[in-house]
């Protein structure tokens, strides 16, 4: 498993793909969440807007991410 830190609340699910460096860009990661192959805590979500709190875990291509302060 791999981790991303935050400074703020929450992140989008489209930010967070893009800071783990899953995708190359928003329109990346618009793509790959609207086709549902994203995964957050185990269930599809095709919400690009997504807030992720700490302890979400979220899965792309069998990478899987967790959120940390």
């Amino acid at each position: 498993m791999e981790y991303i830190t935050i400074k703020d609340e929450f992140i989008k699910l489209g930010q967070a793909l893009k800071l783990a460096g899953l995708v190359e860009s928003g329109v990346d990661a618009k793509i790959v969440i609207q086709n549902g192959e994203v995964l957050v805590n185990g269930e599809v979500d095709e919400r690009r807007g997504k807030k992720l709190y700490p302890g979400d875990v979220f899965e792309f291509e069998g990478n899987k991410v967790e959120v940390r302060k």
